[in-house]
């Protein structure tokens, strides 16, 4: 049973921490917790899982909250790696989007939680109740809040996979070519870029905003190096990416969100300790 559920508790412990290390630490606590448990006297298997997974979840999530308040840098999700046919559940690509898994990490660890069992995994306000320690009606207001906050903060709409990985089959021709001007064509004049090293490689320390000055930075920042670097399309977080290697060896993942054809946000994981994952297929499901 554990077996059969272990796809679903792992995205939801995912999508709660944005960490898929952590994410399988908690599988693991949620496992010896079950083995504990007399199966007689549960109703919903599935449900009793997702509980004792929140749980764990968010013991993690109120840790790493701590934790990251010391990150050198952005901190970005950990690119997890997720089948093509990911993206065709749009609303579960969208909700490990690295556009949304951002907006997630402006919610209290309660609203993150109550917010990633009601609004991609449908789960009944009772049961949310049960794993998160309130009643139904707070889970109600908690819910409500965190929709709102989210609705304010979230990609405008939806964007195909078609679309993502046409902007950035050009982004990639023109940074292989150092074309400032093709470069400045595909971004969008608001577009921000986002980089995260982990004061392990070297990444900006704050977000840079416009066309302009993310243009010449990419252009800069690959360049700074004799080893020019290589661009393979990869499929991270439910969305096409990049994945970008300098001398056979990976440098980082380079995911984008796409608004009308153009680049508006580009995310840049270069922490070595979130990309054990990228070349490793993970399946996320539903069910």
């Amino acid at each position: 049973m554990f077996v059969a559920h272990r796809p679903l508790l792992f995205t939801v412990a995912y999508e709660m921490l944005g960490s898929a290390a952590d994410a399988e630490d908690v599988l693991q606590e949620t496992w010896l917790r079950w083995v504990e448990v007399d199966l007689s006297r549960v109703l919903d298997h599935r449900a009793f899982l997702v509980r004792i997974t929140t749980r764990q979840a968010l013991n993690r999530l109120r840790a790493m909250k701590r934790r990251r308040e010391t990150y050198v840098g952005p901190w970005l999700p950990e690119p997890l790696a997720t089948t093509p046919d990911v993206a065709q559940a749009v609303e579960l690509a969208e909700s490990v989007s690295m556009a949304m898994m951002l907006v997630l990490e402006t919610l209290s660890p309660t609203e993150r939680a109550v917010f990633v069992l009601r609004e991609v995994f449908d789960v009944g306000y009772e049961d949310i109740a049960a794993a998160v320690g309130k009643n139904a009606a707070s889970v109600r207001q908690i819910a409500h809040r965190a929709r709102k906050h989210v609705d304010a903060r979230r990609p405008r709409k939806a964007v195909s996979a078609t679309e993502t990985r046409a902007a950035l089959e050009s982004f990639q021709r023109v940074l292989e070519t150092g074309d400032l001007q093709g470069l400045l064509d595909v971004l969008a004049p608001e577009v921000v870029l986002v980089g995260d090293g982990g004061g392990i490689r070297r990444a900006a320390r704050r977000p840079t905003v416009g066309a302009d000055a993310v243009a010449r930075f990419m252009i800069g920042a690959l360049g700074k190096n004799d080893v020019p670097p290589s661009f393979a399309p990869t499929s991270v977080n439910g969305s096409p990416a990049l994945l970008v290697r300098r001398g056979g060896e990976i440098d980082g993942v380079l995911a984008a969100h796409v608004s009308d054809g153009r680049i508006t946000g580009l995310y840049y994981v270069r922490n070595p300790e979130k990309l054990n994952r990228v070349e490793s297929e993970t399946p996320l499901t539903l069910r």
